[in-house]
């Protein structure tokens, strides 16, 4: 199966239906340059190129590859995009020292039987809010801790508001320095986003305020039941 398209110039082009089993889901957004958030587990690497192309793009083209946190079925794909394509690879500081030393616990690579090489970002992310400027717009990056220490979500306007929030829904365990604290407190801030579109990392689309506000809404109350 090839790529979605979720809105103008934003597709979903990897994830259990389109790749893998193992890969989360891989977003792809044109934003003059093509900027791809998060690469699967690894192994589907030439399926996500040829989902690329399927779109009629270029992936020479693809600028900057945003790995939201350090859990392997988001970054294992890493080396080959900067490797075979050039790409800048970028995530916040407090995963990418996992990243950078291939730590198997910490990125989970044990857990999916996966040899994971270490991978050199190019630009760490620091503080709670950035910026990232391309040719045709800008992606805002948010420091939302809760799953993993260095977790961050994404968003971008265009007419709609969509937020690209990988893996808020958990799990949280200590094996990944999670923290229900912090993560409550992200929750908060993207509920104050007041996202059209939510791009989540395992569970698909969810479209209307409403319904991106339920689900987020729903993992809160499933842990305040759980603690």
């Amino acid at each position: 199966m090839g790529a979605i398209t979720i809105e103008d110039g934003v597709y979903m082009i990897g994830g259990p239906e389109l790749t893998l089993p193992e890969d989360c889901s891989v977003y792809l957004i044109n934003l003059g340059d093509l900027v791809l958030i998060d690469c699967g587990a690894g192994r589907s690497y030439h399926m996500l190129v040829d989902n690329i192309k399927s779109l009629g793009l270029d992936p020479q083209r693809l600028h900057t590859l945003v790995l939201t946190h350090c859990h392997i079925d988001h970054i294992g794909a890493a080396e080959s995009f900067r490797r075979n394509h050039g790409c800048r690879i970028v995530a916040h500081s407090l995963d990418a020292r996992a990243i950078e030393e291939g730590d198997v616990s910490m990125t989970g690579a044990d857990l999916y039987g996966i040899e994971l090489q270490p991978i050199h970002v190019d630009q760490v992310l620091e503080g709670k809010e950035v910026g990232l400027d391309f040719q045709g717009g800008s992606l805002q990056g948010l420091h939302t801790p809760g799953h993993t220490p260095g977790s961050i979500s994404l968003y971008f306007d265009r007419g709609v508001r969509i937020l690209f929030g990988q893996d808020i829904h958990g799990p949280l365990m200590p094996r990944f320095g999670s923290d229900i604290n912090q993560w409550r407190i992200s929750m908060g801030e993207l509920l104050k986003l007041d996202a059209d579109i939510l791009c989540e990392g395992h569970f698909g689309i969810y479209r209307t305020k409403e319904a991106v506000r339920e689900y987020i809404m729903g993992y809160i109350r499933m842990y305040t039941r759980q603690n």
